[in-house]
């Protein structure tokens, strides 16, 4: 899914969420606290005024089409991991974290998507 420019600017997280193409607050946007964690970083950065939204728009959409070109689907469930590769190169390009602070919070990250839905299944028994 390919982000676009807002016509407006944004002011809230529901502005944030319209101009990224997500669904509406109603959970289904975030289906792991680290996603939700993600995007309110990615939402407080733009706030603090470290990028425009549109400069955003445009790291995440280069990060979907480079995924997609070396071959994701595009199904929808590699969304979050994008995201998440575009703000790390985003804090890269404008100097907000080094190489190895990113390594850190992307293996913390990761680490946590791939126990999340185990622990969630084993909350269900």
């Amino acid at each position: 899914m390919a982000a676009s420019a807002p016509d407006r600017p944004i002011r809230s997280i529901a502005d944030a969420v319209a101009a990224c193409g997500l669904p509406e607050s109603t959970g289904a946007a975030f289906a792991e606290p680290w996603q939700a964690q993600l995007f309110a970083i990615t939402l407080a950065m733009h706030e603090a005024g470290h990028f425009s939204w549109p400069e955003w728009v445009g790291y995440l959409s280069q990060a979907i089409r480079g995924a997609q070109a070396a071959g994701d689907p595009d199904l929808g469930d590699t969304y979050w991991l994008h995201w998440l590769a575009a703000l790390e190169r985003l804090l890269h390009d404008k100097e907000l974290a080094g190489p190895l602070q990113l390594a850190s919070h992307r293996e913390a990250i990761r680490a946590y998507a791939r126990v999340a839905p185990s622990a969630s299944l084993l909350k269900a028994d």
